[in-house]
């Protein structure tokens, strides 16, 4: 699944990157020498076009050539990692649009230039030999004023997405040094917001971060030390299976079970998930919809045995699925889980998950 999802960012943003840029391929087509210019077939045509990204007059359509041919070359990110000035004009390329975006001034073709940018770095961020690199350098912070945004026009969506598939990225490796970075950010309630906010897509690649963090040991400690994490984020969870009632969506209700079902290995949210699961998940409510899933229904099927029956009865109404009461039953199971706060990272106390929702 983690391959779909970061494949569908690359092919929307790559979709639109064409139909928009393709003029720009002609101020370097003199370095191909095959091909009509067109297409990158050596590596004595790779290294050229990595030279010329710090050429402001040809940048623009080097990054579109090397975004469409990244996954043709392995060892793309460190030819960009280690070359002389390529990683500072990426991120001159992305610091340069932070003021279109308050007020939202972005157009479709600067957002397709940045998006190109960034499908650069998720190429960086995912190769393991600059993966420690990226994050030792915090660039993923420069993608968060990006995810913070709100407009929900195509190019702020665009944005949106490909900057999800960076972090997206991050995470697909399963490193527990990616995990402990971002638990010291805001991706959590940035991941938050988009998932009640953005487009199905958006919402699926942020839950699908969320997911990969509740999967680390450490990622599921820090969620569940307080009643505030824990409720911020099943929440959030409860009003996406509400939405998905009318406007179904199997590969996005995929994660928000897994998220459910990872929250239910600690015992304190166990007792916390019977009281505030929705009821939709307990009914049948899905079941046209998982029809044809097997592995959603297995998973769904071992969080409803493991939670058991509700010990009170929970309406199909998402104010009473997340109002006062379930408020005071969470932060009274959860508010003396010290033994879990004593795991969790020195560093991720920064995220403030209940500011970030008001």
């Amino acid at each position: 699944m983690a391959s779909s999802i970061t494949g569908s960012v690359s092919t929307k943003s790559q979709s639109s990157n064409n139909s928009s840029n393709g003029g720009g391929v002609g101020s370097i087509a003199h370095v191909n020498s095959a091909g009509g210019g067109s297409a990158i077939s050596s590596m004595d045509e790779l290294l050229p076009l990595v030279v010329q990204l710090t050429n402001p007059d040809q940048r623009e359509g080097v990054l579109l050539e090397l975004s469409k041919k990244r996954e043709t070359f392995v060892d793309l990110a460190p030819i960009l990692w280690h070359s002389y000035g390529t990683v500072a004009a990426l991120l001159q390329e992305i610091v340069s649009i932070y003021p279109l975006l308050s007020p939202p001034t972005l157009t479709a073709h600067t957002s397709n230039r940045v998006c190109n940018t960034l499908a650069l770095l998720q190429c960086v961020a995912s190769h393991p030999d600059t993966r420690s690199l990226f994050l030792s350098a915090h660039v993923p912070l420069y993608l968060y004023p990006f995810l913070n945004t709100q407009p929900k026009s195509r190019p702020f969506e665009y944005l949106r997405l490909t900057s999800l598939g960076v972090i997206g990225a991050l995470v697909k490796m399963d490193d527990a040094d990616v995990i402990h970075f971002l638990l010291q950010t805001e991706i959590i309630p940035l991941c938050l917001r988009i998932m009640e906010t953005g487009s199905e897509l958006s919402k699926t690649v942020a839950t699908f971060i969320v997911q990969k963090i509740l999967l680390d040991e450490i990622g599921l400690s820090y969620i569940c030390a307080t009643a505030e994490r824990f409720y911020a984020v099943s929440t959030v969870l409860t009003n996406m299976v509400h939405i998905l009632v009318h406007q179904p969506s199997v590969r996005l209700l995929k994660h928000i079970v897994r998220c459910y079902l990872r929250l239910s290995d600690n015992l304190r949210a166990r007792e916390a998930l019977r009281q505030c699961i929705p009821s939709y998940l307990r009914d049948e409510t899905f079941h046209g919809v998982l029809r044809d899933d097997v592995t959603v229904k297995k998973w769904l099927a071992q969080l409803l045995s493991v939670l058991g029956s509700a010990n009170s009865t929970n309406t199909n109404n998402p104010t009473a699925a997340a109002g006062t009461n379930s408020t005071s039953t969470v932060t009274n199971i959860l508010h003396n889980n010290s033994d879990v706060v004593s795991t969790t990272s020195s560093g991720a106390g920064s995220v403030d998950l209940i500011g970030s929702q008001s």
